[in-house]
Formats: C-alpha cells, structure tokens, sequence
C-alpha cells in the first residue's frame, strides 16, 4: 500500500473511532496481564466473564499466589486451555512478587520472561498499559494486514515489523485496536465484509465481497 493510501486508511479509522480501546475489562495493569495471558485461544467476551468475579477477590499478585492454583482453575474454568493458564498464572504472579515488587515490568525482557507471555501478550501489555507504540500480531491483525496490503508477510513477525515501519508515526499508538477492531467486526475471517468497510477503496484485496441480497 502507497503511504498516502496508509495515511487515508488510518485517518478514516480515527475518525470513526477516535479513541479505540480494549474490549478486555481491567483497571490495572496487573489485571491486564492477566487477561491478556487468559485470552489465547479464547475470546474477551469469555475472559470478561469469568474475571469479573475472579478480580472482585484477586487483583493483585499476593492476593491470586493466596488464592491458589485450584482455586483459580475454578473460577477460568469456562475459557479454553484453563489449567495450563492457571499455571501460568501462579508462576508469572510469583515471577512478579520475587522479583518486580509485585509490579508489571514496563519492558519487553522482563515481560517475556513471565510464564504464559509471549511477544504478542508482551506487546498488548505494553502498548495498552503503558503507551509504547508497539503492534501485538494477533490472527485479526494478521488477516488485515495481508489482506489490505498495509504490511504482506508470511509470519507474525514479518507482519509487526513490517507495520511499525509502514503505519505513520501519529497512528502508532492506537493502530493495535483499530486494525484488531476491523478485524473482528469488519474484515471477518470467513466473508470480509467490503461492501460496508470504510477503507474499501484503499485494500488491495481483489475479490471484494458484495453485500447481500435483501
């Protein structure tokens, strides 16, 4: 994509959303750790639901390595892979306690050094916790960026870097939820829906759905 193409596609973007956010409910960034380790392989609709009430006895390290793994378990127990995310849970809550004062590092090393989180998970938490301009390549963004030409890669990698060196600098910051957004809601997996995208015209994707018949 020509950058004057990006720079139409993200300006129609904002003005549509001018303050994108998360669809993940937290209210610290400890709780948006840990629903970010919760949410792979799961949609935030089943992570909300079941850390509403996991948050009103559990948000903080101390309080979820107290409350403890089995206990744990039962409260995630509807969202997919739970005992292995309750594991991971435990180790990077104990992870945080021994060694970051029960903090959430503001940096990528020490972030991926917590069990369960990954470049992806390390990069929400940053860009949505601590306003770092970095691109969490999830399987939305993936299918956007291939699809619309706005970064063409083979991997998850190729794609971030590839969309932190063609997004403009004053979109950076809010492009993960935008393009995550347009994913899920717009340029869908099975039938991207073209005939009601906002930046139709600017995708270089070639078979373009129409919109059904009434």
């Amino acid at each position: 994509m020509k950058s004057a193409d990006c720079q139409e596609f993200f300006e129609r973007l904002r003005r549509l959303n001018p303050e994108p956010r998360t669809e993940l409910e937290y209210t610290t960034p400890f709780e948006l750790l840990i629903s970010v380790i919760l949410s792979a392989q799961a949609t935030d609709v089943s992570v909300n639901k079941a850390t509403r009430p996991l948050y009103a006895v559990a948000n903080t390290p101390e309080a979820m390595l107290r409350l403890g793994e089995e206990k744990l378990s039962e409260y995630i127990k509807t969202i997919g892979l739970y005992r292995t995310k309750a594991r991971n849970v435990m180790g990077a809550c104990k992870r945080l306690v021994d060694l970051h004062e029960s903090e959430v590092p503001a940096n990528r090393e020490d972030l991926e050094a917590l069990p369960g989180v990954g470049r992806k998970t390390a990069n929400v938490v940053l860009n949505t916790a601590f306003g770092h301009p970095t691109m969490a390549v999830d399987t939305h963004i993936f299918r956007v960026g291939n699809r619309t030409g706005l970064a063409p890669g083979k991997d998850v990698l190729a794609v971030e870097k590839k969309l932190l060196k063609n997004i403009p600098r004053e979109f950076l910051l809010d492009a993960h939820h935008w393009l995550i957004l347009h994913g899920r809601y717009t340029c869908k997996a099975r039938l991207p829906e073209c005939w009601r995208c906002p930046v139709a015209d600017l995708c270089r994707y070639k078979t373009k759905s129409k919109a059904p018949a009434a």
